[in-house]
């Protein structure tokens, strides 16, 4: 699937020394761009503490995918627009029936996100292009640039929203029927901003999929590597809990009359600590959103809803933590008087990315002299459900103290350059360069 790289020879077929433009292992992208792209994207939605706030379907977004549109016209590719509000931007190819390779992340943020997550995957895959162009190198395979919507799930949950539709996971009525937490659904938003396109979700056929990505975690920069060559992306359960309890006067009600969903809460958080330690190594577990009803300062609450989120690469351990916890939190319900109801609200499996382009992404890393390590993400991304669907895997980069979903959040200029490096050579050797 695509011929080696190799670098610039001359007539003997010797290699030869200096910066040529043709693709070899000295072929990189243009880092100044890539980094002015980022930052210039930053100025729409911009947080309160240097980070982004560009929620899906928000007039940011609709701002920010106007923007992104025309730097890609620029670079001379067509957009198409499914019915999810996803922005497929195609530069062809040399073979009109060869499937294209996709490559991409996504724009939107969490309400107090970085500069980087999703944006460096979308603006890398940009930048690639334009590298190309500059270069004059053409591919077999046209090259899809690919944002994904709704992407983080801040404002309408499950994350990866629209590219689960597009793998067959969730349907587009499920999807349109998401609620913020302001009551708007999807598809009222999506059309409100103007974005809703005509194609048909999930119809497009992938060759690859490529997404770059900041690790979101310690791992590389403690390590000193220049590049995560992720092989497997973490199986999910987001578990949202209801306990009904019987709200009273917290100062004169007495300790053994109470029927305290607070307290069932906080045992529950506890055990689910103890449960995720147990399955010691490659295993997660915690609780980063509740709501207390009616949250107030003297009356315990009536009503308590907080979502567990439980990880792992191994999907019997995965399976075995949301049985234990979902049994051991009807335990600790029942024993304080507590009603306790359980709806998965986010899920996808374990995933092994495709090997053929893991060792694709290694060997490119290699090629260009840059250190790299094997990872398993921690955090869902697009590609967990191109997978479903197509050959994928993951480029990963390091994040300063593996902060994300943080407006601290923070790369380096040559963290972005190296990466995309990587990202460019391993879709140019699937792609497939047309001398």
């Amino acid at each position: 699937m695509g011929r080696k790289l190799r670098g610039p020879t001359d007539a003997k077929g010797n290699g030869m020394a200096g910066n040529a433009a043709s693709p070899g292992e000295n072929l990189k992208i243009n880092g100044d761009r890539l980094w002015d792209s980022i930052h210039e994207l930053a100025k729409i939605g911009p947080g309160v503490a240097g980070g982004s706030n560009r929620q899906t379907l928000t007039d940011e977004d609709a701002e920010g995918r106007a923007l992104f549109q025309k730097w890609c016209e620029d670079a001379g590719m067509t957009m198409g627009v499914d019915k999810m509000g996803t922005m497929f931007m195609t530069r062809p190819g040399t073979d009109p029936d060869a499937l294209p390779v996709y490559v991409g992340s996504h724009l939107d943020t969490q309400p107090t996100g970085g500069r980087y997550d999703g944006v460096l995957g979308v603006l890398g895959a940009l930048e690639c292009v334009r590298t190309m162009n500059d270069l004059g190198i053409k591919t077999k395979h046209p090259i899809v640039v690919t944002n994904w919507a709704n992407e983080e799930g801040a404002r309408f949950s499950p994350p990866m929203l629209a590219s689960g539709v597009f793998a067959g996971v969730n349907t587009l009525e499920y999807a349109y029927n998401r609620t913020d937490l302001e009551g708007m659904t999807y598809g009222d938003e999506l059309e409100r901003i103007g974005w809703v396109g005509e194609e048909e979700v999930g119809a497009r056929k992938m060759h690859a999929y490529f997404e770059l990505h900041i690790e979101q975690g310690p791992i590389l920069e403690a390590e000193g590597k220049d590049i995560g060559v992720v092989t497997h992306c973490q199986g999910l359960w987001w578990l949202e809990f209801t306990l009904t309890g019987k709200e009273a006067h917290t100062g004169s009600t007495p300790m053994s009359m109470r029927v305290n969903a607070g307290l069932a809460m906080a045992r529950i958080l506890e055990m689910v600590q103890s449960v995720a330690m147990e399955n010691q190594p490659n295993a997660v577990g915690g609780v980063g959103q509740m709501k207390f009803s009616p949250n107030s300062r003297n009356v315990l609450p009536g009503k308590v809803v907080f979502t567990v989120d439980i990880r792992s690469p191994d999907q019997a351990k995965l399976d075995g933590m949301r049985a234990k916890i979902e049994k051991q939190a009807a335990e600790i319900c029942e024993e304080l008087g507590v009603g306790c109801s359980v709806e998965p609200v986010g899920h996808f499996d374990p995933v092994t990315f495709a090997p053929e382009l893991v060792e694709r992404v290694r060997a490119a890393a290699e090629r260009l002299g840059y250190s790299q390590m094997n990872l398993i993400s921690g955090a869902g991304h697009d590609a967990c459900w191109a997978a479903k669907v197509a050959p994928a895997t993951m480029v990963m980069c390091p994040c300063v103290d593996g902060l994300s979903h943080n407006e601290a959040e923070d790369i380096t200029k040559e963290w972005a350059s190296t990466s995309t490096d990587v990202l460019m050579h391993a879709v140019l050797e699937t792609a497939e360069i047309v001398e």
